[in-house]
């Protein structure tokens, strides 16, 4: 076993969110592991550009309420203790409400590489996007 050295929390950079979004790494084992597990925590009405990931992502909010959008304009809540599958390569964005902070957990496992990066970051939401 090996204890895994705390990180200091990071602020989430503005490439990447809208707002103000600050994330803590609580697991990012060394290889062969792939899983990676951040805390994440949206002031309210932050959320995320537009992404996917390789392999897929898993949320679970622990407090507020979250909000998670695909490209065909679908918007989903989340509530604390609910959890969400975002599948393989699909293109979303998650956030916090507007009136509200929220914090979840964002899983997702690392790729070798050879189906594009972990993460593929792409542009803003736009507030009619957030909306829904």
């Amino acid at each position: 076993m090996e204890i895994t050295p705390r990180t200091p929390t990071q602020k989430g950079p503005a490439e990447w969110f809208t707002g103000d979004v600050w994330f803590d790494v609580l697991a990012a084992p060394p290889v062969p592991a792939t899983l990676r597990v951040n805390a994440v925590h949206f002031a309210p009405g932050a959320r995320t550009f537009w992404h996917r990931h390789v392999k897929g992502q898993a949320l679970h909010v622990t407090e507020g309420v979250a909000r998670v959008g695909t490209r065909d304009g679908e918007v989903v809540l989340l509530l604390p203790g609910e959890s969400l599958w975002i599948a393989p390569g699909e293109w979303h964005w998650h956030g916090a409400a507007p009136k509200t902070f929220m914090t979840h957990l964002a899983m997702w496992e690392v790729g070798d590489g050879t189906h594009g990066p972990d993460t593929e970051w792409a542009e803003k939401v736009t507030d009619d996007q957030y909306d829904g």
